[in-house]
């Protein structure tokens, strides 16, 4: 029996999706579940495309009968995995193929590849791969082959006999405009990926919501932020640069990883410096900031010992940096020329804290912080007394981290 007059409902929904912000994963979930109401015998459902993420090179959602849809990732380094390289999608990538269906029982069985095999097991009969390629974006999925980007759906069922004529033809007219509805949302996911990656997350939220333009910007309340490390330019010209390179990402997983980790954000790399912020709303959050931002402090600390070692274990060069810690209004925004902006932070409390950071040079001591901060926390800080700073009028009182 043809499903044509039940699809074509299916069909406007997917598009009225189009025209919304959908979340892909309650949306493949109640894709799936329309199709088995119309009595197409899918039990399993699988919706995978590449996306733009510093950890992940691709997503999926999974559905299976009965159960709730949910979203997975597969990390960049799984792309020469066994799996990868033995899978379908591999396969039709390779060949440039838009469709593959494979029999899993009776006289036309096909069983070629390992998750086949799989699924067979668990009673799978028949199985349809399908692909829209989106043109213009290129990506390369291994060493082997770049293809334009795209959007798989795969469609499983354990019905004896598989998938009849009528459903194959079913899934195969809403592929593409499931791949439309779902290109909407993956976009704007993959913009949000690309400036909190870039900008950071109040940045980049900022900027997506319409701060665009040069003067944007606003002013907050925070905790900030800002480390450096030693001896960098020395480095930089005595080291092989993959070497350097290595040496400050292992900087900065000590430094920026625990103040993202404990509730900050990372506003700035400043070539081998981090400025951060803790930020909070008024006077009742600013104990709060505070404690977030000296867990971070006591975790960078352990972080770059253990990282340290690691590398004096493989003959690596070690690191050292100072932080300086600060407290008070920063206004951040659009600055540059219209054709070039940087959303960046400015004002007295982020020239103080720089000026901080500077002299735990002198005072040979790893974390300094000014007397607003350390009076939160007096377990955790002594002061070494003051000190004129560059650029401040008079002596600040400055506290070490005990």
């Amino acid at each position: 029996m043809s499903h044509e007059g039940l699809i074509e409902p299916v069909r406007q929904w997917l598009i009225g999706q189009a025209l919304d912000e959908p979340d892909i994963t309650e949306l493949f979930g109640e894709l799936c579940s329309k199709l088995a109401a119309l009595g197409i015998p899918i039990t399993r459902g699988r919706l995978i495309w590449q996306t733009l993420h510093p950890l992940f090179r691709a997503e999926r959602v999974i559905w299976d009968i009965g159960q709730k849809a949910y979203l997975d990732h597969f990390r960049h380094q799984d792309e020469e995995t066994e799996a990868w390289l033995h899978s379908p999608f591999r396969f039709v990538l390779h060949n440039q193929l838009s469709v593959l269906r494979r029999r899993l029982s009776g006289p036309n069985e096909t069983v070629d590849f390992p998750v086949l095999e799989e699924l067979k097991q668990e009673g799978i009969t028949d199985y349809l791969l399908l692909l829209s390629a989106i043109s213009g974006h290129q990506t390369t999925y291994d060493a082997e082959v770049v293809v334009p980007r795209g959007i798989f759906a795969t469609w499983a069922t354990n019905r004896p006999g598989g998938f009849s004529a009528d459903d194959l033809e079913a899934l195969q007219s809403i592929q593409n405009i499931l791949a439309v509805t779902c290109k909407t949302a993956i976009q704007t996911q993959i913009s949000r990926n690309i400036a909190t990656t870039y900008l950071g997350e109040r940045a980049g939220a900022n900027v997506l919501n319409g701060q665009i333009r040069r003067g944007d910007g606003q002013r907050t309340s925070a905790v900030v932020w800002f480390s450096d490390m030693r001896d960098s330019t020395m480095f930089a010209e005595s080291m092989p640069a993959d070497d350097y390179f290595s040496m400050l990402n292992a900087h900065f997983e000590a430094t920026a990883a625990p103040l993202v980790e404990h509730g900050g954000e990372v506003l700035d790399f400043i070539g081998d410096a981090v400025l951060g912020i803790f930020p909070f709303e008024d006077e009742s959050g600013l104990k709060d900031a505070a404690d977030r931002a000296n867990n971070a402090l006591k975790e960078s600390l352990s972080a770059s010992k253990r990282i340290n070692s690691e590398r004096a274990s493989a003959g690596q060069q070690r690191f050292n940096y100072g932080v300086g810690l600060n407290v008070g209004e920063v206004k951040f925004g659009n600055i540059g020329i219209p054709q070039r902006l940087s959303f960046s932070v400015i004002g007295h409390t982020v020239n103080e804290v720089a000026r901080i950071e500077s002299m735990t040079k002198l005072l040979q001591t790893p974390v300094l912080a000014g007397g607003p901060l350390a009076a939160l926390s007096p377990e955790l800080w002594k002061s070494v007394g003051e000190h004129k700073l560059e650029g401040v009028l008079d002596p600040v009182e400055l506290f070490a981290f005990r």
